[in-house]
Order: C-alpha cells, then structure tokens, then sequence
C-alpha cells in the first residue's frame, strides 16, 4: 500500500467547508465531515503522490508528532473501505 497512488473517487469532492469549519467530502446524498487529521491526509490525496510521498510530506509538515506513518496506513485503508479513495495508476 505504501508505494500506490490514492485519488479520489469520482463522486466525491473534497473541499473546506466554513459552515463546518472542516473539511468534507460532498457526495450526491450527502457530506461526510472529517477530522482534522483526516482532512490533512486527503487534501494531499491528488492521484500523483503515492501513499509514501503523503507520509514524508506529512512528517515533514509536523516533526514533533513522532510519525504519522501508521496513522495514514490506517486512514488509507479505511478510506478504501468507504469508498473514499481508488487506487489509480498516476
């Protein structure tokens, strides 16, 4: 999972969302309102970075948090489950 590429699914949109003060994700029947972390790890989601790139730029954007690795591993997989995300060939 660590070295393929993550895009949304196509109906989908992420955005920020000001009434909610986070981010969602906007589907046909309705919104899902993310976590910060969750927010953090799909704005970075674009079907060119592999999941590897979007752990280095994550840990480079927060060095004192001791590595987000199995954080985004789990948020990954769980984002697969839903639906969320596919994996695409960049």
């Amino acid at each position: 999972m660590i070295d393929k590429v993550p895009a949304l699914e196509s109906m989908f949109r992420f955005q920020w969302e000001e009434a909610q003060q986070a981010y969602v994700l906007l589907y046909p029947e309705g919104m899902v309102k993310l976590n910060g972390p969750a927010g953090e790890i799909l704005s970075l989601v674009d079907g060119q970075k592999s999941t590897k790139q979007i752990i280095e730029a994550l840990n480079g954007k927060y060095p004192d948090a001791g590595g987000v690795d199995n954080d985004v591993l789990a948020f990954m997989e769980d984002a697969i489950n839903q639906h969320w995300i596919q994996w695409v060939t960049p």
